[in-house]
């Protein structure tokens, strides 16, 4: 449309210009990692809060 290259070969140009993550390196977005993380801790936090409730209550 109006000339433009398709949506996927614009992509695969973008990518190519990226540098390769580093060797262990998953996140290449700093707030993406911060999102990931946060949820899985407060995840992990409800369930032993959950457990403790019900130990209390059931004990």
């Amino acid at each position: 449309m109006f000339h433009r290259k398709p949506l996927e070969e614009r992509i695969a140009e973008r990518q190519a210009k990226l540098r390769p993550l580093k060797e262990g390196k998953h996140f290449e977005h700093g707030p993406a990692k911060f999102v990931f993380v946060a949820l899985i801790v407060a995840v992990v936090l409800m369930h032993f809060v959950g457990l403790a409730v019900v130990m209390h209550f059931y004990s």
